[in-house]
């Protein structure tokens, strides 16, 4: 569709690449093209647009076959506008100058026209073939007649259509012949399908009786492998036990041999060790004994020595004392009785244990006096 603007009464058209424009001025062609852009009045203006691109036309049709059953036919027809000029003077391709919309329906007369045109022939030939005919090969029959009709169709050349491509999407019988039709089909099928899955089952039994005997033919050669493997075992388990007892008598003999040596060694050892202890206690005896000699030897020379001097100083302290008694018997031969007996007092006190108090009697007292009145008068 052009798109057309207004400006102060006058109108700008604006084409498409793919739509031809033919304006009409005043009974004469003024502009003439696709894709065009220009200015006109619309009071004098006559303006057409018409397709140039290559259009799909999609058609359903029913036909019947040679024995009378309805098929449903869907195709597609693709054409294009070889001629602007002769499509705009045998079709109303007219536009309106405000809007730009056609002002008829020129496309649906085209699809009319190429749609009765093919439909015609389709049933021409479906109406001769039978409906098992029609389904196998009838898509390539329809599609190549109604390919050389359309393109020998006078009408189409002279509107200035081409015919580009012709295509036949289905050709469908009705829903209950078309499940009719399957249905032998679909046994067979089943069949097939039956007959492979006895095959397979079939095939399956004999791998699984093949497998069985394979199982069974392996666990007889095991069975004698084991056979074989115990039997070897066993000559293993007694060679290993030979071997172990000559190697326990080999062990025992070296034991035996390297106990005796370690006794002997150690008996050896005992009477060295023996000896050099007894030699060791004897020397040990003997320092022991000279010690003892020495140290009894020192210990009477001391008690000599200390028996001396102790003889020494008794005498010394004799002879002291002596001279000591002999000095004080000089000094106290002159002395009166009376001051020996004082002296003899004073030292007796000296002597005397401390006594915190003395209690006379009244008859020891009057015996004292008597005997110091009686010494005085003596």
């Amino acid at each position: 569709m052009a798109d057309i603007t207004r400006r102060l009464g006058w109108r700008h058209l604006r084409g498409a690449p793919t739509a031809h424009v033919r304006h009409h001025r005043a009974g004469k062609l003024a502009h003439d093209g696709p894709g065009l852009s220009f200015w006109f009045r619309s009071l004098s203006a006559a303006l057409s647009e018409v397709p140039v691109d290559d259009r799909e036309l999609a058609m359903t049709f029913h036909a019947r076959t040679a024995d009378f059953q309805d098929v449903t036919v869907q195709a597609t027809v693709t054409y294009r506008v070889s001629d602007p000029a002769l499509a705009a003077a045998r079709l109303d391709f007219s536009i309106d100058p405000d809007t730009g919309i056609w002002r008829g329906a020129p496309l649906e007369q085209l699809g009319t026209l190429l749609t009765e045109t093919a439909q015609q022939h389709a049933l021409d030939v479906l109406a001769r073939t039978s409906l098992s005919s029609a389904l196998v090969d009838g898509v390539t029959a329809v599609r190549e007649r109604v390919a050389a009709g359309l393109a020998a169709e006078p009408r189409l050349p002279a509107t200035g259509i081409e015919i580009v491509a012709v295509r036949v999407v289905a050709l469908r019988p009705e829903p209950e012949v078309e499940r009719a039709l399957r249905t032998p089909a679909r046994e067979q099928i089943q069949q097939e399908a039956d007959r492979a899955t006895y095959e397979r089952r079939a095939v399956a039994v004999e791998r699984e009786r093949t497998i069985a005997e394979n199982e069974l033919a392996s666990q007889i050669e095991l069975a004698r492998r084991e056979e074989q493997l115990v039997e070897q075992r066993g000559t293993n388990t007694r060679r290993e036990a030979e071997e172990n007892a000559a190697a326990d008598k080999v062990r025992a003999e070296a034991e035996a041999t390297r106990s005796v040596r370690l006794a002997e060694a150690e008996a050896a050892r005992s009477v060295k060790l023996a000896g050099a202890e007894a030699d060791r206690q004897v020397q040990l005896a003997e320092a022991e004994a000279r010690r003892t000699d020495r140290l009894s030897q020192a210990e009477a020379a001391r008690t000599v020595r200390l028996a001396r001097a102790e003889a020494e100083a008794a005498r010394e302290v004799g002879e002291a004392r002596a001279q000591a008694q002999a000095a004080w018997l000089r000094v106290h031969a002159d002395v009166d009785v009376a001051t020996l007996h004082a002296l003899t007092g004073t030292r007796l006190a000296e002597n005397l244990p401390h006594i915190d108090s003395v209690t006379i009697s009244p008859d020891v007292l009057t015996g004292l006096l008597s005997r110091l009145g009686a010494g005085e008068r003596e």
